[in-house]
């Protein structure tokens, strides 16, 4: 093979053996696609020596084995694209995949790693749609996932969100901290590789990482659609940032029960509707960023909600009430009435919920006008309850 070859693709063959060495000599490649095949072996450190030119490097659909080599991605890597699903590549993924600026779709074949508890693809190029994990078992055991600063778009995925069972329940305090660690050799090993994550609107770096700490950032891309209500019942979620997307419809009111949700940033979107007023029931909540979306009526009160700024709430047109200086008018000056189901009717919304995730304005098992009916009766339901107030108290 000459070393100015530019494009090495023998994919979709029934290749055996092990990846020839002598790919490493291709000092000017950019694409190599060995990808459906049956080729064994471990994946060659001398692939470094490529990653100078190297642009997209297939290797799924193989049989290959062992770790991924830590010198795989060089800090001037070009690397854009790396596919190695469908293999029984073990181990932990390299951290110096930083190094590269991916630009690809979602990497599904991370599902396959059951054990994965840290995933930060942040600041990269990934686009495209986010699947719903196949297996319920994908993701399990995840408990810090970034994908900020990307081009992803469409809905939020709701099932992607069901799965985090790691999330599901507060951790039990004890009396020392504890540590994520994995298995190596049968050798439990701590998790100390320097670790960045923006949390309480700062980049934080964590050199050991609690195994308390969760945090989901999905902030600085193209979602749409509406926040799925399933994420309110991640109940030891520390860290939710949305911002900066364009997702619509109001903010669900299952986040209040996220009881130890410390950071909530949902600004720079365009939802809408009233605040939730069960949000101040957050009593660990330190830093909320609900400014620049579409979102009206008056701020709740109380706990945490009364330490906020006007730098929380601006860009809010419709908002009022304390700390901004514009004042509720009559319509506005009553807190909004948190709606209060019995349990059928909670189980009802839920359903509702499953069955609206799957994408954006569609809904399976259900028509639409039905749902849009309900909404209805409950909304006049809410307003008639605040016209009764107002007439009451302008008669006592």
């Amino acid at each position: 093979m000459p070393p100015s070859m530019i494009l090495f693709d023998v994919s979709e063959n029934k290749l055996n053996g092990e990846i020839p060495l002598s790919i490493c000599n291709l000092s000017s490649i950019k694409e190599v696609d060995l990808s459906e095949n049956n080729l064994g072996g471990t994946i060659p450190e001398c692939f470094s020596n490529l990653n100078l030119s190297l642009s997209q490097l297939n290797l799924y659909m193989n049989n290959l084995h062992g770790k991924i080599p830590e010198s795989l991605f060089p800090k001037s890597c070009s690397l854009r694209s790396f596919r190695i699903n469908n293999n029984q590549v073990e181990g932990l993924i390299p951290q110096s995949l930083v190094n590269c600026k991916l630009n690809d779709t979602f990497p599904t074949w991370l599902e396959n790693l059951k054990n994965l508890q840290i995933l930060l693809l942040r600041s990269n190029r990934f686009y495209g749609h986010i699947a719903n994990p196949k297996m319920a078992s994908s993701f399990s055991h995840l408990r810090i996932i970034d994908l900020s600063d990307n081009d992803f778009s469409g809905c939020l995925p709701m099932k992607f969100f069901e799965n985090l069972q790691s999330i599901i329940n507060g951790v039990e305090k004890k009396r020392e901290a504890e540590y994520m660690s994995y298995e190596v050799s049968n050798m439990v090993t701590y998790y100390e590789e320097a670790l960045f994550v923006t949390m309480k609107r700062l980049k934080t770096k964590l050199t050991k990482i609690s195994t308390s700490l969760t945090v989901v950032d999905f902030s600085s891309n193209r979602f749409n659609g509406k926040i799925p209500v399933i994420l309110g019942e991640r109940g030891s979620l520390k860290v939710l940032n949305l911002s900066h997307n364009s997702l619509t419809g109001p903010i669900p009111s299952s986040f209040s029960n996220l009881s130890e949700l410390e950071s909530l940033d949902l600004s720079s979107n365009k939802l809408e509707g009233r605040i939730p007023p069960q949000l101040v029931n957050l009593y660990f909540l330190e830093v909320l960023d609900l400014s620049w979306n579409n979102l009206m009526g008056l701020i709740p009160r109380g706990n945490q909600f009364d330490t906020f700024t006007n730098s929380s709430f601006n860009g809010n047109l419709g908002l009022c009430g304390f700390p901004l200086t514009k004042d509720c008018d009559n319509d506005q000056d009553l807190n909004p009435i948190p709606k209060q189901y019995d349990d059928s009717r909670r189980e009802l919304n839920w359903r509702f919920s499953i069955l609206m995730g799957y994408g954006c304005g569609v809904v399976f098992g259900l028509p639409l006008w039905l749902i849009q009916i309900i909404e209805g009766v409950q909304q006049k339901y809410v307003e008639r309850k605040i016209q009764l107030n107002a007439g009451s108290k302008k008669y006592s």
